[in-house]
Parts: structure tokens; sequence; C-alpha cells
């Protein structure tokens, strides 16, 4: 309760501190309890949630929703697939965003800014659904799982951001230092900048991860093949084929009345199957994921 503390602080500054403190405190429950909420509906009577019974802790609980999801074995292929392309696509990512934006964040490359204006260019224009789907076709992506990785190997924003850490957090006196010792730029990006670029990899490499794990639009249109289907894709069919199940559609009403008893179950648990991971994994990289989003603030 440092922030509370009446020593040195007038009664103003410790009122101030109090509304901060509140207002903070306010803010967490905010974010955390629809996190919390979720946990505890995916393992309670969705009736019970239905009718508002469910807020603080679990009522009727029951695992029913999660048995249904990890028996179906679509979705151990979905994580399969998943986290193949988050990982390839990720380090992918990583290997062409990290070169792209060290060369133009150096001011002695005189094509940098037109490079970068088409870079940007991409952001606001782009060809469509329908010609990009004849061009994933044209170019044998149709049912393949380079589809979730070539057409996205470089994020634009990702680019800035990363451009914007080398220019700001890269002395040009160290390259100087680093050339008069016989050090050319590729060994200079490799031996000192990506040394140093921890914060920045694990900002764009979270934005990646998370991009690639979150990838639904490119499963849904471009493949067919349930092999090749990531795990957002799987968790919707479930989702559709159990609220159709809920409403008794080709079971008989009793059958349909018990779909319905776990309907949310199976719908919360769905949202915490598709986000556990991502939450494992944030808290590993969370103080270089810190220091990074601060780039190109305002230092003093």
């Amino acid at each position: 309760m440092r922030l509370l503390s009446l020593k040195g602080k007038s009664t103003s500054d410790f009122i101030f501190d109090l509304v901060i403190f509140i207002l903070c405190v306010f803010i967490v429950l905010i974010i955390a309890y629809p996190l919390y909420f979720i946990v505890i509906a995916s393992v309670s009577d969705s009736t019970l949630v239905a009718t508002g019974q469910v807020t603080l802790y679990p009522k009727g609980f029951s695992l029913f929703g999660y048995t249904e999801i990890f028996q179906d074995s679509r979705i151990w292929i979905g994580y399969r697939n998943t986290i193949i392309y988050t990982i390839v696509g990720t380090a992918v990512n990583l290997l062409l965003t990290l070169p792209a934006a060290y060369v133009l964040s150096r001011k002695e490359f005189k094509a940098r800014r037109y490079l970068m204006f088409f870079f940007v260019f991409t952001m606001f224009f782009n060809g469509g659904l329908i010609p990009t789907y004849l061009l994933m076709k044209e170019i044998n992506l149709i049912n393949n799982m380079w589809v979730f990785i070539i057409p996205f190997s470089v994020n634009v924003f990702n680019l800035i951001i990363t451009r914007t850490f080398f220019e700001s957090s890269l002395p040009k006196e160290l390259f100087e230092a680093a050339q008069m010792d016989g050090c050319s730029h590729f060994q200079f990006f490799g031996k000192i900048a990506f040394p140093l670029s921890k914060a920045v990899i694990s900002v764009i490499g979270l934005y990646y991860l998370v991009g690639h794990w979150n990838d639904f639009f490119t499963g849904l249109i471009y493949i067919r093949d349930y092999s090749l289907q990531p795990l957002q894709i799987v968790l919707r069919d479930i989702l559709l084929s159990n609220q159709v199940f809920s409403e008794g559609a080709g079971s008989g009403g009793a059958a349909g009345g018990y779909a319905q008893k776990y309907a949310d179950q199976i719908k919360y648990g769905v949202i915490i199957v598709s986000t556990l991971p991502i939450l494992i994994i944030y808290p590993f990289i969370q103080k270089y994921f810190d220091k990074g989003v601060m780039i190109g603030s305002v230092k003093g």
C-alpha cells in the first residue's frame, strides 16, 4: 500500500492517490471479471448461467462441455495444424520483418523512403477478396498450409514498429565503432543489433503469434480439406453443430433439451480452449513486451 502512504504527502495528494488507486482497482475488475466469468460459466449449468444465477462461483458444476469438445477428434487435428501454422508462420515473419526493418532504418540506404512508401501503400489499398482468391488459386495455395504463411509474411504495422526501434535505439555511433573494427552490416545486424532487440522481437513476435493463432478467415476461405483446418474453424464447427443440436433438430425434444442444458458450457469452453495457450505464453515474455510497447514514445 505504498501508493496510499501519508509520509511526505499532503491531504490533497493522499486523496488524489486514493482516487487513482480506486480507479485502477475498478479498471482491473472490469477487465478481469469477464475472464473469470467465462471460466466459471464453462463449468456451470447453462440454465443457471442464462438466468443470471452464476456470478461469483460455479453452480451445477459439470465438465460436460469440455468432455464434448475434447472427445471430438477434430479438436486435436485443429490444435496440431494451428500450432504448426503459428510456429512456422511466426518464424517466417520474424525472419523477414527484422532484416527488412533494419535495412529501412539505415539512413545511408537511399531507396528506403521509396520502398517504405510501397509498404505503407498496401496498408490502405488491396486487390479485394475475389482477386486475392484467384491469385491464391493460380499459385496453388488453395488447400495448402502455406496459404497461412506466405501471403502474411510481413505485416507493415509491425515493420514500422521494428524500424522505429532500430532508428531510436541503435545510435549511428555504435555502427561506426563496429565498422572501424571491420564489421559489415550483416555482422552488425547478427552480432549487435539482433541481440539488443529482445524487446521489439517479443512485441512483434507476440503480435504475429496471436494473429496466426486467431486466424479464422484464411481457413474459412482457402481451406476445404478437414485435415488442414486450423483450430478456430474446428471450434466454429463444434459450436455451430451444438447450436443446431440444442434446438432439437433431428434429435427429438428430449435430446434437444439435454443439449440446451449444456449449450453454454460448450460455448464458454470453446473460448477457454482457444485462448488458454496464448494466456500461458504471455507471462514469459511480459517483461520484454512491457519495454517494447514503449517504442517510439516520448522519452525524457
